[in-house]
């Protein structure tokens, strides 16, 4: 039967909700990464950056295979095989003793872990119908963060079980996730003639300039968001903060989200993404910002709580553009040319944030996460007009491609 029917939210999308959930909810290690190796492990604060930095550019190539792989395999098959790899990649880096080991292990994480992104984001695009996709973006990003509050309070205290167990924990939810997709969903990439199969190539997605300008001003918000995993906790533990009083702040993100992400589906169906993209980059830029003067644990969480509101803007909006600038028989390249901006930015994130700090101080650093805010909303305000009607050709030009059946 076909995978994919004519409702609202299928049911696939919503084992894929619960998958994700699952896998948020168990996501340990990223958060704490930082910590356990400056803490656990010895390495100095650059030398952790570089770590974290090495997981983004694993990802980065994660992403840029996982998309093609996604268009040319099936959805379905790339997110099994990164899924599994990362579950087991996950306990071999946490019984990782050597920093050359450490260092592959992260760099071979972030390629396994961040290669199911673009299928699954493909995945949902597939599934859901083109009028409720805002809606559905909103629910899953609300999954997200929902798995991200837990996580980030349960690994705060877990921690004083050993750092191992933060990492077999992580690697158990994400084998759960890649189980409930192998006995529930099916492939859902579109069937397309060869002809069209062959049109498009990662060069294609590189050359579309409107799609590489939404990308840049998406790494500029990353640089700044990604800051929270890695140079925010080294800022509070400058302030005498414990891991547990970061863990507790940091989850202010995950619980904002989950109380007010919902709120916000139906005012944002009547706003159009391209313009709200903008004010979210700007509000964003704000909290981190307002960081520079935070030193006490009720200033941090009001800076997380303004930025977090960015970020609420940001997510279901950004998805629902990406889905509307992608070619239907190439939208797992785009998912993946999309997500490489967040892995080129998780190398440079930590990387530029540690230089910052060991150059200059926390001030600077909170700062230019405001100005580039700034830079990343005028640009995207700027550019709104020209990815709206770059949406509106595309929706034009091409009919939804019938699913895959099986």
């Amino acid at each position: 039967m076909a995978c994919i029917t004519g409702q609202r939210l299928p049911g696939q999308f919503w084992v894929l909700w619960v998958a994700t959930l699952v896998n948020r909810a168990g996501s340990f290690v990223i958060i704490f990464l930082t910590i356990y190796l400056t803490k656990e492990r010895g390495f100095s604060e650059s030398a952790a950056g570089l770590v974290i930095g090495l997981y983004g550019v694993g990802g980065a190539i994660g992403v840029t295979a996982g998309g093609h792989l996604a268009d040319r395999w099936g959805r379905r098959p790339t997110a099994l095989l990164a899924l599994f790899s990362a579950s087991a990649l996950m306990v071999a880096l946490g019984l990782a003793q050597d920093r050359i080991t450490i260092m592959v292990g992260a760099a071979a994480l972030g390629l396994a872990a961040e290669s199911a992104r673009p299928a699954l984001a493909a995945m949902i695009t597939d599934i859901v119908p083109e009028a409720d996709r805002m809606r559905a973006f909103n629910v899953y990003f609300w999954a997200i963060n929902l798995g991200f509050a837990i996580a980030a309070v349960l690994a705060g205290f877990a921690t004083q079980a050993g750092y191992l167990t933060l990492f077999l924990a992580d690697a158990v939810t994400t084998a759960v996730a890649a189980g409930l997709i192998v006995v529930k969903v099916c492939e859902t990439r579109p069937e397309v003639v060869e002809h069209e199969h062959q049109a498009g190539s990662l060069r294609t997605v590189f050359r579309d300039r409107v799609f590489l300008g939404f990308i840049a001003c998406n790494l500029l918000l990353a640089l700044i968001l990604l800051q929270h995993m890695s140079m925010l906790p080294l800022a509070m533990i400058d302030d005498g903060l414990s891991s547990s009083t970061f863990g507790v702040v940091i989850a202010l993100n995950g619980v904002m989200i989950v109380v007010g992400q919902l709120a916000l589906t139906r005012l944002l169906a009547r706003r159009r993404p391209a313009l709200v993209l903008p004010v979210s980059s700007v509000v964003v830029g704000l909290g981190f910002g307002l960081t520079a003067f935070a030193h006490t644990p009720v200033w941090y969480g009001v800076t997380v709580l303004i930025w977090t509101a960015g970020e609420m803007l940001n997510a279901p909006s950004n998805a629902a553009l990406l889905a509307g600038l992608s070619p239907v028989t190439m939208r797992g390249r785009y998912q993946g040319g999309f997500s490489l901006s967040w892995q080129v930015a998780s190398f440079l994130a930590p990387t530029l944030g540690g230089a910052v700090r060991d150059n200059a101080d926390n001030t600077t650093l909170w700062l230019g996460c405001l100005g580039l805010g700034v830079v990343g909303g005028v640009w995207g305000l700027l550019a709104a007009p020209a990815r709206e009607r770059r949406v509106a050709a595309l929706a034009a030009a091409q009919p939804e491609a019938e699913p895959v059946k099986i």
